[in-house]
């Protein structure tokens, strides 16, 4: 059962909605994303990119320009070793393309995901001291390579971390220790003494503020570092960082440049996906262009999306680009298999009663156990963990709710794990077979959700009737873009709705058109997009229900009416 519950935050939304000119309904919603104080929402609105801060207030940054300007100069050879995700490619391929232009003499690795995992390993580093690199740089990843920088200093190479990951630590008697690898600068926001404002970027912002401040030192053009925005921006949305703050900025206009990129492989690939002359949305990102940019370094090599967004002419952007999409469809399909095997085994077996979901799918191809983690836990609302067989063991992907910090709760089952990494709502991580079972016990022993915490909650923003809205709102609610994490889209509900009558349409009959009465009589236009004829039967066994909905502009024939997307009902 879902608990509907209300955000009932306090402002003078009158006062705020005559300062800045918008409806107290906006002003509302601006204070329930947690924008306090006028400067606050007056950056929440109109902030823009020379608020950003500065890439000189990261701890490290002076001495990692001070390093690697040196080695451009002395021709040293670079090494960038990335990771096969969106955030991964898209911190390479700024920092490859940033360092050739300061005339660096570097190169790229990108490890494979199945045959090397995640991150800088062992052989890695051997690889790059027998091609003679000089200097490693890593993005989105190495904060947790203590071994392996150990090892690259050992035999005389220089590192450089960028990252974004959580800083590892181990809990003694004197209290929580922070270990950082031996790098010879380290710039990661979420170390404890890095004054940089923004803990919650994602690697590209790191990546590309480090590119930032070396162009900066070399006198290039402000035009030139913002040649990477929109890469910054769709690796924000793709590794579904906040929308709050920097990134809501970086965001929004990155996505403004996106519709008229001069990257030939990001333009072709939006073409391939039918998303030209449009507007791209955040939505856009992260369901439509994202996962074909993840598709190559889940089902081939991230080395086809570097190579994408690298394309010098339309044609071998336009090839690359159709071969992403087509390897995102097959993504889907093996997704929809492993997601029904994941319900059926938590259907069938008593892992159902636990509150951290550990579902192991020996066959399942490795790079999908993230995408079937989430499925899994949304359908439950609970932690959920897919585990799959690899050469050298276990290796999984876990997604979480936002009361569980599952990377806290690995740490606590270190012991168990060979390697493990991630954030407070995902997580990657490996293990012996023989230890699968020990994990889930181990998680669900320590795990102390609570049966609320477990209930999934509709938050709703404003109780508002739909006869409120009006397409001015409509326009203003825009202002509010891009939705994502940490600034959802707005969710309305009223109740005492009478259906006065019920289309389904499409081919999967999945839409129900209907139009909604309330007590005074006003009539509105709604539309719910789920298992229509479950709707239908619900709507016909009672005199009145109750939606939750997102108000749109539906457009048709060249006429535009107001129409309500119903997300809920009961």
């Amino acid at each position: 059962m879902e608990k509907w519950v209300v955000t009932a935050k306090r402002a003078d939304f009158q006062q705020i909605g005559n300062t800045f000119g918008i409806d107290p309904v906006i002003a509302r919603l601006i204070r329930n994303r947690d924008v306090e104080g006028m400067e606050n929402i007056r950056t929440y609105l109109y902030g823009n990119l020379e608020e950003l801060p500065s890439p000189w207030l990261f701890k490290d940054m002076e001495k990692a320009v001070k390093i690697l300007s040196g080695k451009i100069q002395e021709k040293k050879k670079i090494r960038i070793i990335g990771d096969y995700d969106i955030d991964g490619v898209s911190s390479t391929y700024i920092l490859i393309e940033g360092m050739k232009r300061l005339g660096a003499y570097a190169d790229t690795y990108i490890p494979d995901r199945i045959t090397d995992g995640y991150g800088m390993h062992r052989e890695l580093i051997l690889k790059a001291k027998e091609d003679g690199i000089d200097t490693i740089v890593t993005c989105d990843n190495g904060i947790s390579a203590m071994e392996e920088i150990a090892l690259a200093k050992e035999l005389g190479m220089t590192v450089v971390v960028t990252d974004h990951h959580e800083i590892p630590y181990e809990d003694t008697k004197e209290g929580r220790r922070f270990k950082v690898p031996c790098a010879d600068a380290v710039i990661n926001p979420k170390q404890t003494d890095c004054p940089y404002p923004s803990k919650n970027i994602c690697g590209a912002v790191v990546a590309w503020k480090l590119i930032w401040a070396l162009y900066e030192k070399a006198d290039l053009e402000k035009r030139e570092i913002m040649e990477f925005l929109e890469f910054a921006a769709i690796a924000t949305v793709g590794d579904v960082m906040e929308l709050q703050g920097e990134n809501r900025i970086l965001v929004k206009e990155g996505l403004k440049r996106l519709s008229q990129t001069r990257n030939y492989g990001l333009r072709a690939l939006i073409q391939a996906n039918g998303l030209e002359g449009g507007r791209i949305s955040a939505y856009h990102v992260g369901f439509v262009l994202g996962p074909c940019i993840n598709a190559s370094g889940r089902l081939d090599t991230a080395a086809r999306s570097l190579a994408l967004f690298q394309a010098e002419d339309s044609s071998r952007a336009s090839a690359l680009a159709g071969d992403l999409t087509a390897l995102n469809q097959s993504r889907k399909a093996l997704t929809e298999k492993g997601k029904d095997q994941a319900v059926e085994l938590v259907e069938t077996t008593g892992i159902s009663r636990d509150r951290v979901l550990v579902v192991y799918l020996p066959d399942c191809h490795e790079s999908l156990a993230g995408i079937i983690a989430g499925r899994i836990r949304e359908k439950y609302n609970k932690p959920a963990f897919i585990l799959t067989r690899s050469e050298n063991g276990v290796k999984g992907s876990g997604r979480s709710i936002e009361p569980y910090s599952m990377y806290e709760e690995l740490v606590k089952c270190g012991d168990l794990l060979e390697r493990f990494g991630g954030h407070p709502m995902a997580a990657g991580l490996s293990l012996k077979e023989e230890n699968v079972e020990l994990f889930r016990k181990r998680l669900n022993d320590n795990c102390t959700l609570t049966e609320e915490e477990l209930t999934p909650k509709i938050v709703i923003d404003v109780p508002m009737p739909l006869s409120y809205v009006n397409k001015e709102l409509i326009k203003q609610i825009s202002l509010l873009e891009p939705f994502g994490k940490g600034n959802t889209k707005p969710l309305f509900a009223q109740k005492g709705l009478r259906v006065l009558s019920l289309r389904i349409l499409g081919k999967n009959r999945n839409v129900a058109k209907m139009q909604l009465a309330d007590a005074q009589g006003n009539v509105s236009e709604a539309i719910y997009f789920g298992e229509a004829e479950e709707f239908q039967a619900f709507a016909e066994k009672r005199e009145m229900i109750s939606v939750t909905y997102y108000p749109d502009i539906n457009s048709y024939q060249g006429r535009e009416t107001i129409q309500a997307v119903i997300r809920n009902y009961c």
